[in-house]
């Protein structure tokens, strides 16, 4: 059996909590007096790339965001998110082939309760999330070196463009799913090693 290492985005991948989500983020700019979204295309738009390093290039306080988020999202709504249809099955079937690892810009205790929330649980290896470091490239690079894994067979699903810039980055493969944040054109003018439209053609990969 061949190794690959999968690492999965959370939030878009494998969870619907956008409205969710958006609605945290526009919380922790309002609370620290940093109200820059007008719509919601402004927050798909902060996803173009590393979401923390966009913040900061707008001009957020990220030290004030941070300790903003911390409350608001232990006020989350977990009711309010669903799992996408189709995707715990694939998740569980790759699980029992492959190591998977949830790489995120959200907080390891907020994916935590998500994956527990919608079946998740015992599908991936560890966590790394915000409160682990900020750049997806460096925990893709961290994934990569736990695991000892090849780059060339370690895929980073993910849903937005800065998924996969990172991914691309970080030397690994890409893997754009289109039922997420960002659109499927919006994912594929930014060349994905791979573009998938349903949970079942990563089984395929």
């Amino acid at each position: 059996m061949d190794k690959k290492l999968f690492l999965f985005d959370c939030d878009g991948v494998l969870v619907d909590s956008l409205s969710v989500f958006e609605g945290t983020v526009r919380e922790c700019l309002d609370v620290i007096g940093q109200p820059i979204l007008k719509s919601r295309e402004d927050f798909l738009d902060l996803f173009d790339d590393n979401f923390y390093t966009t913040i900061v290039k707008k001009g957020i306080d990220l030290q004030a965001f941070m300790q903003a988020a911390g409350p608001i999202l232990a006020r989350v709504d977990y009711a309010a998110m669903k799992p996408f249809e189709g995707l715990l099955p694939v998740v569980a079937a790759m699980s029992r082939r492959h190591p998977l690892v949830i790489i995120s810009s959200g907080g390891a205790k907020t994916i935590r309760n998500q994956l527990s929330s919608f079946g998740f649980d015992g599908c991936f290896e560890t966590i790394l999330g915000s409160d682990f470091l900020l750049s997806k490239i460096d925990k893709i690079n961290h994934a990569v070196s736990e695991f000892q894994a090849d780059k060339d067979q370690t895929y980073y699903v993910g849903d937005t463009t800065g998924d996969i810039r990172e991914a691309k980055a970080a030397g690994v493969r890409a893997v754009a799913v289109a039922w997420g944040w960002h659109s499927r054109e919006r994912l594929a003018a930014v060349r994905p090693d791979y573009l998938v439209d349903k949970p079942e053609e990563l089984l395929n990969i």
